[in-house]
């Protein structure tokens, strides 16, 4: 099991409400509030079955509570959309020819082209959608890719969720059940795996293949460096 361990971010500041001149309560956490945000949330909602919306949602509202108590200086209104959008490849609506989390990354960044973000912003909104699943990288980026990804690795596995008070982390669920998210979640890959099975080996798919889905063999890393052709 990957790590999500939380003190690899980058030393903590007093905490900064950059580039979030609105802010609004959601079940007791303050967060950014813009036109581009409220648009992001119907676009996710939209495309995401309910218990995956939810997840985004929460794992929004955690990253911002992190941010919060280890007062990190970070770009939230980034950190809002790349956490919001970030499993939106593995929704029906947004497909490609790579890896999920790539599509889904492209699809946020289509989504918010034109829209006033600079190219720095928004490539931190697409490593953000990208990496989530890859904490090994992506808590070493960053610290919009890193808190995004502290929220929501705490909502899929529990990671760090004892540094958030427990009252608040029963108001975030209570607001936004889970709605059976480990079976759903599960199933959703695994679809996803015997749709296209090519796509699955370098993520984390390859473990829903083979523990979920009879007949899966994920591609070796091994093997294809053995076969690779060249002569030695």
């Amino acid at each position: 099991m990957v790590s999500y361990k939380q003190e690899t971010v980058a030393p903590a500041k007093p905490f900064v409400n950059r580039d979030a001149s609105q802010t609004r309560l959601i079940v007791g956490v303050s967060v950014p509030d813009s036109p581009l945000i409220t648009s992001v949330i119907e676009y996710a909602q939209t495309l995401s079955e309910p218990y995956l919306f939810n997840h985004a949602m929460r794992s929004w509202l955690f990253a911002e509570a992190i941010g919060r108590i280890k007062g990190i200086d970070y770009d939230r209104e980034v950190v809002a959309i790349g956490t919001i959008l970030h499993d939106i490849g593995l929704t029906a609506g947004v497909s490609g020819p790579n890896r999920f989390e790539v599509n889904g990354a492209d699809a946020a960044l289509s989504f918010i082209k034109g829209k006033g973000l600079s190219d720095r912003r928004a490539q931190l909104i697409w490593d953000l959608v990208a990496l989530n699943s890859t904490p090994s990288l992506a808590l070493h980026k960053e610290p919009e890719v890193a808190v995004g990804t502290m929220g929501i690795g705490l909502d899929y596995g529990g990671f760090g969720v004892e540094a958030l008070p427990p009252a608040d982390v029963e108001r975030i669920l209570s607001a936004f059940p889970r709605l059976r998210m480990k079976q759903q979640f599960a199933e959703t890959c695994c679809r996803l795996v015997k749709a296209k099975p090519e796509l699955s080996h370098d993520n984390f798919l390859r473990d829903f293949g083979e523990r979920f889905v009879p007949g899966y063999k994920a591609v070796s890393t091994v093997d294809l460096l053995m076969n690779a052709p060249f002569d030695e």
